[in-house]
């Protein structure tokens, strides 16, 4: 093979390629075997027809683009991959040029990784607040943890709000009952607002067994069959129970925690609470400091790295939705769109996710980021402890060279944290009413 031409402009690349007779001729035999046992020529059996003869009658070069394929890694190795640009993706084949001598000449054009010029990466300012968590916080926590050991009583008195009416109801609009409006055995928390406003507070005071007419107006902005109407529904209480909430002291440390006292609860509760809000804290200044790098770097990005990003975030979300019980067909129907709407809607991000690699990649070239034998090997271990799976079975998945540059990008990263200047949060400007 010869490279006989070389452009590149932008972020394209053209190169133009010879291939010798020999090379080009084992590929066109490894595509005529293939294809044979499917055509079919007068006064041959099935699959038996000789080259010769398939190609006196589909033309002298009905096998070229075939036996192309056969050997286009081979190509694609000496005439793209060894040149001094990176390409992106497959290259697609432009023109195919066959002399006499069934020399063939290819021309072949593919996108090429971008130049990138680094801005300051060091030393960016990012705003970042302190971790701090309130009374009211650890006092929620202690409540959800009191409501998760709670237990119910029957009670038998009037209903009042908090207690829990298990009802029977229908809704009559007219006399006629309307669909929708029944339930039977039906828990209802009074003073949840989780029925039409009046509702709740006209079952209190009703006894157990009791039956009862309550006349309800739907509000206008219901459901357009029921909006504004007064309707009348027939309920009746089946039973009455009211949730027991311990009291949150030393006891009840002891029987939800480890803890002795409720001093101690508390403490432990603010000190994980603190440790979750650092972490966020520490995330949040991490991915500004990031952003902030790649809105300083100058790149003319190539759509393929783009759309290349997009797919990724595509099929992420699609895990996502799967992991829900959805498509993304189905997805997109709801949202009112199809694939194409929602993989646009997806492209401000990946624009912005493929810059920010690209930024990454560049900053790992320029500090001569490495990474050792030793420092991938643990990564495998890790990831097979996290996947629960076997560190050889990881080995098999996840190519070395990909793995390789994720932990360049991770070192690229530590760098911009590592030098980023954190400020004050700018304090938020009251407006006046």
């Amino acid at each position: 093979m010869q490279v006989k031409n070389i452009e590149k402009k932008g972020n394209q690349a053209t190169v133009v390629v010879e291939i010798d007779h020999e090379l080009m001729e084992s590929g066109v035999n490894k595509a005529y075997m293939k294809a044979r046992k499917n055509i079919m020529v007068p006064g041959f059996r099935k699959g038996k027809a000789p080259r010769k003869m398939i190609e006196a009658l589909y033309g002298a070069h009905v096998f070229y683009e075939d036996g192309l394929e056969e050997i286009f890694g081979e190509v694609y190795d000496f005439a793209i991959a060894k040149q001094d640009f990176k390409a992106i993706g497959r290259p697609s084949l432009t023109d195919m040029q066959i002399a006499d001598d069934n020399t063939v000449t290819l021309t072949l054009t593919t996108d090429v990784y971008p130049e990138v010029t680094l801005g300051q990466y060091k030393g960016v300012e990012v705003e970042k607040g302190e971790a701090t968590v309130t009374d009211a916080q650890i006092q929620a926590e202690l409540d959800n943890m009191a409501q998760n050991v709670a237990s119910t009583e029957n009670v038998d008195r009037a209903a009042e709000m908090g207690d829990t009416a298990n009802i029977d109801f229908e809704g009559f609009d007219n006399g006629v009952p309307f669909e929708g409006g029944k339930g039977e055995n039906f828990d209802l928390k009074l003073g949840s607002g989780s029925f039409v406003p009046g509702f709740e507070e006209q079952i209190v005071g009703m006894n157990v067994g009791e039956e009862k007419d309550i006349d309800i107006t739907f509000p206008e902005d219901y459901h357009k069959e029921l909006a504004g109407k007064a309707v009348v529904f027939h309920v009746k209480l089946n039973k009455l129970t009211v949730t027991i909430v311990p009291q949150q002291d030393d006891e009840f440390a002891k029987d939800v925690s480890e803890f002795d006292t409720l001093d101690a609860l508390k403490a432990d509760i603010k000190a994980k609470a603190l440790e979750k809000a650092q972490k966020q804290i520490d995330s949040a200044f991490e991915n500004a400091a990031v952003e902030k790098a790649a809105e300083n770097t100058t790149v003319d990005m190539p759509n393929a790295l783009i759309e290349k990003e997009l797919d990724v975030q595509m099929e992420r979300f699609g895990y996502q939705l799967q992991m829900s019980g959805y498509s993304m067909e189905q997805y997109a129907k709801m949202m009112g769109g199809d694939l194409k709407t929602m993989r646009e809607a997806f492209r401000p991000a990946a624009e912005k996710q493929a810059k920010i690699s690209v930024t990454l990649e560049k900053i790992a070239e320029v500090e001569n980021l490495t990474v050792s034998d030793e420092e991938i090997e643990e990564e495998f271990q890790s990831m097979a402890k996290q996947y629960e799976m076997e560190a050889a079975k990881i080995k098999e998945m996840v190519p070395v060279d990909e793995l390789t540059e994720s932990l360049k990008t991770r070192k690229a990263v530590k760098i911009i944290v590592d030098n980023a200047v954190a400020v004050a949060p700018k304090a938020e400007e009251k407006t006046e009413e």
